[in-house]
């Protein structure tokens, strides 16, 4: 099967015409300087064009776009928060593309405490949906640094991961039912709360993970879980990543399902989150190659989390396997150290270019693949500085590269490609993925081809064609 992009048209003003009538004047956005916050990401990367922003706000109106521009061959771009990081939510700077919002669907339907679950439309902030459940009694566990701008759709959408996965999953683990308009303005109502459905296809898995191209989105029904009534949160100081490996092992082991989240960090990570981040700082007087930050939860309010996370690093630093530690004794010191694995990216972006990789690969090679990955780098950019952190309890590594200080920004980003192909051929080799939670968006369609067998694709291409045999949803993107 072909990998060119679909043939799609301009939207004629008669369909313009058509579509501001679906939405009213106010929310077809035409008005350059009102539609730029949506043509652009965060990073400036991807920078689009469009004819109009579409601003449906209900299921039904996203149905009648879909059926007009669908029959009238136009591409349309659905979009959430606008914080994804591979460009999958930025129309092309063709200037041909409808930017589809879903930021005014944003109702929680209801929450049902019998069978512990939500149902929400993708407009829906994570913030507002973890709120909703908590006001339930309950904890939605899907966490993200953006979670105050991201949205429902938009984390269904990538397959959202975040500091959670450990415990509950990627947002695929966390969704029971899905409603979403298909490219001709059908609506399938999948909006089910069943633990088991053995019934053919799983269609809501399906489009789970597909960056808006077979589906759009409009609401899902989400599992909620048991709130811990307490979190005992650590950092520790470690001498190598086999150090880390090793502590994640004794912490599994010990901790079991209460070990919530794992994260590791480097000292050059930490080094750009003291230095830019306000208010943060390292708690131990010495500096170390490595930090894991984690979590231990409970569900019985008698200490026992705290009991489990200090039993741990007593073992660990009996085993010499941690050089420090610390636990969190209160609510404020717990912040204090999250805070300073959520300014990880943010401080980034103070030291200059930053070549961005979200991969993963097997937990037990987390230590070789990092190694690996350094000695690559500084043969393709000398002074060039590894930046590793992420979720190390899912293999999910966040690698990125900062610029050799004194080099010109641009002509380090010039290096992009090049880098991104060495890493990302290292990822393949050992048994890894080239996106863990990212999505492949624009920025990784290219290297798809490298990192999916033939068969893997064609099955890819005949589930699109099937689906939007026009090719007018998020065209460009994912294939």
């Amino acid at each position: 099967m072909s990998d060119r992009l679909p043939r799609l048209n301009a939207p004629a003003p008669e369909l313009l015409l058509q579509l501001t009538e679906i939405v009213g004047p106010a929310n077809a956005i035409i008005d350059p300087d009102i539609q730029a916050p949506y043509l652009r990401e965060w990073r400036d990367r991807y920078v689009g064009r469009t004819p109009v922003v579409l601003r449906p706000q209900s299921t039904d109106e996203v149905a009648r776009i879909l059926a007009l521009v669908n029959a009238a061959h136009v591409g349309v771009v659905p979009q959430g928060g606008n914080t994804g990081l591979v460009g999958g939510q930025i129309p092309s700077e063709t200037g041909r593309e409808i930017v589809l919002s879903l930021t005014r669907l944003n109702r929680i339907r209801a929450v049902d405490q019998h069978t512990s679950s939500m149902t929400v439309e993708a407009g829906v902030t994570l913030a507002a949906a973890r709120a909703a459940a908590e006001a339930a009694g309950r904890l939605f566990p899907l966490s993200l640094p953006s979670e105050g701008t991201c949205s429902i759709g938009g984390n269904l959408a990538t397959n959202a991961g975040g500091i959670g996965v450990l415990a509950h999953g990627n947002a695929r683990q966390l969704t029971l039912g899905i409603e979403a308009v298909l490219a001709d303005g059908r609506i399938w109502n999948g909006l089910k709360a069943l633990r088991k459905d053995n019934t053919g296809y799983d269609l809501r898995d399906l489009l789970i993970g597909s960056e808006g191209t077979l589906g759009i989105i409009t609401a899902a029904t989400l599992k909620l879980v048991s709130r811990p009534r307490e979190v005992a949160t650590a950092l520790a100081a470690l001498p190598s990543l086999d150090a880390v490996l090793s502590l994640f092992e004794l912490a599994s082991n010990r901790g079991g399902a209460s070990l919530t989240a794992f994260e590791f960090l480097s000292q050059r990570s930490l080094h750009f989150v003291t230095r830019h981040v306000a208010g943060a700082r390292l708690p131990f007087d010495a500096e170390h190659p490595w930090y894991v930050l984690l979590d231990i939860s409970g569900h019985a309010d008698d200490g026992g989390a705290l009991a489990v996370a200090e039993a741990i690093f007593t073992s660990a630093l009996d085993a010499r396997i941690v050089k420090d530690a610390i636990v969190a004794q209160s609510l404020t010191q717990s912040a204090a150290l999250w805070q300073l694995r959520e300014g990880a990216s943010e401080a980034q972006k103070f030291e200059g270019g930053s070549i961005k990789h979200d991969v993963s690969v097997p937990v037990g090679s987390i230590p070789a693949f990092i190694a690996h990955a350094d000695a690559l780098i500084e043969a393709l950019c000398p002074g060039a500085r590894p930046v590793a952190f992420g979720h190390f309890g899912d293999g999910n590594v966040h690698y990125n590269v900062s610029q050799p200080l004194g080099m010109d920004r641009a002509e380090f980003l010039e290096k992009w490609e090049e880098i991104s192909a060495a890493v990302h051929a290292l990822v393949t080799r050992m048994d890894g993925s080239i996106s863990a939670e990212h999505g492949i968006g624009q920025m990784k369609r290219a290297s798809l081809r490298s990192a999916k067998s033939a068969v893997e694709l064609d099955m890819m291409r005949a589930i699109k064609a099937a689906l939007d045999p026009h090719g007018i949803l998020n065209p460009g993107k994912l294939l």
